[in-house]
């Protein structure tokens, strides 16, 4: 560039629209965010990550604040000289397509397709810096063949197994919900009252695998938020203690129950059956019959979560039998409960009210009895109505009479293991994943059933088995996978006889889909696998992944789980897929999620329009530290937009100053140009560095700002724009700032004479002896209150500094000739005088 180019283009105002539009077409042309899978290349390797997004329209605010978050930390990394893997893909599959396919008379396809080219193209426009060559779907055959590949594994491996199980149904969308998916009893998309009901169901058997997911979470403290690591914990729920049988009325195996504390075995004075249960319709007398039907239909409503509220009245209704308590003999009566669930163990459980509350609540409700056995010198709970919890000694108890709870409970295990009564045990909360979906816009299951052969595997040869043309209203709900009604999709031959036989109609949870798609990123145009072996080994695990705090059990728990299967198959060399984890906030507005019902949403492509890419990207940045929600309502965008001008005027002062038509050698000289600046400078480079690499970017960009007022300042009232400090310190806002704002970045640093791109630039160095502090401030204070401040050198002796601050003129005036007692050195920050 010559000086008469930076001399009129310095005369012109920051445009951010205009800037875009210049150099999101060289960048396309350039295509600088390619990851290179060349051996030889010796680079350092980082895998960074985005959650994928679900092509459910354009671009939202929440994408907007991740995808800036994660962008910034991978164009530090460009910076640094890596080789940097950092793609892109689509979450393809679900039922919103469905959906949309029924309403427009379309198929699903053309709905996805088309918002993921819509999505694309915004994250083009957005500047993220993606390796487009990598990119996926997962409603891609190429893509769900391997899923259909790595079911068969499991199930050959025991982990995919069919059995009937309780679900929750919502007759409208005539499909099973998660129980996140239900909300106060209804469907969360379309309103309606969610019943349970019985399915057969295809699961993978997560439970195998329940100690390593616990086990595994240890490496990651510290890297993993904390909050993360305690809700997968809960999830899981790992329980000691004890699994005690129990004889009942009306049947002739005894009933197994498991507890954490079988040292209250004496207080058991009823017991509970989930009312749902095959267990209760085994065991009700005759009698009960009608009474349980009709509790069961209010108890079908309920979701699991319900159910377990302490905050709900305790219902339930008498079997008309009794249970015989192991260590006393003592008949039980045996109710059915909501609050009990059918598949947690046995679906029963031993009551204690008096040291349990939901037992208590039942008790007190349909006037049972309440017997205290442990000790704890708190009012008794059949009078207060709480229950204790305290691990006092036990009394009523038998033989085991004065003993503390731990003592108690290995005691009553010894008894019951001696009599074939009972064992120590362990148990869990997590319960295996129910992959079946009665859904067609997604992954079909690779199973066929054969009269004479049973369940047969699709041949591997065979995948992928691809989705049928069906659209419209052949997709609308019928109470089973539509699916079902395609009969030339349907009917087959039998793999192993040849003979008639029929396809599973279901279709796999999309949460399978995100279980392993790190790994595909890795060779996506592989043929022979889910994944080039090698190629997961040179870049996986994921060194920084970066999404909501929404998928901190399911999600994160299910890709656990794969890469542990895939590691004892031997295809990965890592038990854990994500070595770091950032949790991006939510984007609300005026205190609350953006609702349309609301009316307070924002819409991201007016907010872009109205203030440019670089000022929506920096305003999430600055707005809060990652893990913080962001109120729209309390940011403001033109300030970004000014403080992004003020960055710009710097570069287009220094280019234009430019004396000849070559750009300056970057400054290498501790004493070359304004030394005070340079330390500015040094110090912003030293920071940022650090902040950046623990997530810091809030505080990163106030260094920048600071770094920009100073720039400023010499440029106005200092050496001006021909001191090489000045173009130093343009150079490196410019580098520095092509983390957070890309675009004006790139035309910074063209302003200051540089081709393209600054992007790949290079992070520049701190010079250690620009970062040495000449002096410090010292806080003076006398009876613990600051009378003055020194300023003093950062390696000055605490017996210097004593006499300094004795000698300081607001101690002399506080101490008004007071004896000093004592003084308390903290060189070179702090000094504090205790007066006699």
């Amino acid at each position: 560039m010559t000086t008469a180019d930076s001399a009129q283009r310095a005369q012109q105002h920051y445009d951010p629209r205009a800037i875009q539009a210049k150099w999101l077409a060289v960048w396309d042309e350039m295509d600088l965010f390619r990851a290179s899978d060349d051996p030889a290349d010796e680079r350092p390797r980082t895998y960074l990550l985005d959650m994928f997004p679900y092509p459910s329209g354009d671009l939202h605010m929440g994408h907007a604040e991740a995808y800036a978050i994660a962008d910034a930390m991978a164009r530090y990394y460009f910076q640094r000289g890596h080789n940097v893997l950092h793609p892109i893909g689509w979450d393809a599959f679900g039922l919103p397509a469905e959906n949309a396919a029924i309403r427009k008379n379309a198929h699903p396809a053309d709905w996805t397709y088309a918002n993921i080219e819509t999505q694309a193209a915004s994250f083009r426009r957005y500047g993220v810096s993606f390796d487009w060559s990598r990119r996926l779907h997962t409603c891609d055959p190429d893509y769900y063949r391997w899923n259909q590949w790595l079911f068969l594994r499991f199930y050959e491996r025991g982990l995919a197994y069919r059995k009937d199980g309780y679900v929750n149904w919502c007759p409208a969308d005539q499909t099973v919900l998660a129980n996140e998916q239900v909300i106060a009893g209804r469907c969360e998309r379309c309103g309606s009252e969610v019943i349970r009901r019985t399915l057969t169901q295809w699961y993978f058997k997560i439970t195998e695998y329940a100690d390593r997911l616990l086990a595994d979470m240890a490496p990651l403290a510290g890297r993993w938020p904390d909050r993360v690591l305690l809700m997968q914990r809960n999830w899981i729920g790992r329980s000691e203690g004890a699994e005690i049988r129990f004889e009942v009325e009306g049947r002739d195996e005894p009933v197994t129950v498991f507890t954490t504390r079988p040292d209250t075995l004496y207080g058991a004075t009823f017991f509970v059956v989930a009312a749902d249960s095959p267990l209760a319709a085994e065991i009700c007398s005759p009698t009960q019959r009608d009474a349980l039907e009709d509790y069961l239909t209010g108890v079908r409503k309920l979701t699991d979560i319900e159910r377990q509220s302490a905050d709900r009245p305790k219902t339930g209704v008498f079997l008309g039998r009794h249970a015989v308590n192991p260590v006393n003999g003592e008949r039980v009566p045996v109710w059915a409960a909501d609050y009990v669930l059918p598949d947690y163990g046995t679906g029963a459980i031993m009551a204690v009210p008096a040291h349990d509350q939901r037992d208590l609540d039942f008790a007190r409700a349909h006037g049972l009895d309440v017997r205290v056995v442990v000790e704890t010198g708190e009012a008794d709970p059949a009078v207060t109505g709480v229950a204790t919890h305290g691990d006092g000694r036990l009394v009523n108890s038998g033989p085991l009479n004065g003993l503390d709870k731990a003592s108690a409970i290995a005691r009553i295990t010894e008894i019951l293991t001696a009599d074939g009564q009972g064992r120590a045990a362990v148990s869990y909360r997590l319960r295996d994943w129910l992959v079946s979906r009665q859904r067609f816009w997604g992954t079909p299951i690779p199973i066929i059933y054969c009269p004479s052969c049973g369940e047969v595997p699709v041949p591997d040869e065979d995948l992928p088995i691809t989705l049928p043309d069906l659209r419209g209203q052949d997709l609308a709900p019928k109470g089973v996978s539509p699916l079902a009604a395609a009969a030339e999709w349907v009917n087959t031959q039998c793999p192993k006889c040849g003979g008639a036989a029929r396809r599973d109609t279901d279709t796999m949870d999309t949460f399978v889909d995100s279980s392993w798609y790190f790994l595909r990123y890795c060779s996506p145009g592989y043929q022979h696998g889910p994944f080039e072996v090698e190629a997961v080994r040179r870049w996986a695990p994921v060194d920084l992944y970066v999404g909501g705090v929404e998928h901190a059990i399911l999600h994160l728990m299910y890709a656990r789980f794969f890469v542990k299967v895939l590691h004892d198959m031997g295809m990965v060399d890592f038990s854990e897929p994500f070595t770091a984890l950032v949790n991006q906030g939510q984007v609300i507005n005026q205190g609350r999620a953006m609702s349309k019902s609301l009316g307070n949403g924002v819409d991201l492509g007016e907010q872009l329009a109205a203030h440019g890419v670089d000022a929506i990207r920096l305003t999430m940045i600055f707005a809060s530290p990652p893990e913080d929600d962001i109120d729209w309502a309390d940011v403001n965008p033109d300030a970004s937009v000014k403080f992004l001008g003020r960055v710009w005027r710097v570069a287009a002062d220094v280019g234009a100053a430019t004396a000849t038509g070559e750009v300056p050698a970057r400054v290498t000289q501790p004493d070359a140009g304004n030394r005070a600046l340079r330390k500015v400078t040094h110090r912003t480079i030293d920071e940022v560095t650090r902040l950046v690499e623990t997530a810091r970017l809030n505080v990163a960009v106030a260094r920048l700002m600071e770094l920009t007022t100073a720039a400023r300042r010499a440029i106005d009232s200092g050496p001006g724009t021909a001191d090489p400090a000045v173009r130093e310190a343009a150079e490196t806002l410019a580098i520095l700032l092509s983390l957070f704002a890309p675009y004006t970045a790139e035309e910074c640093w063209s302003l200051l004479g540089h081709a393209p791109s600054v992007a790949v630039a290079g992070w520049p160095q701190a010079d250690p002896e620009l970062l040495v502090q000449e002096s410090v401030t010292c806080v003076v204070q006398v009876a613990g209150k600051v009378r003055d401040r020194l300023e003093v050198s950062p390696e000055i002796s605490e017996d210097a500094l004593r006499a300094q601050a004795l000698a300081a003129p607001g101690v002399v005036r506080a101490l008004e000739g007071r004896e000093v007692k004592a003084v308390i050195v903290r060189a070179p920050r702090l000094v504090n005088v205790v007066p006699g």
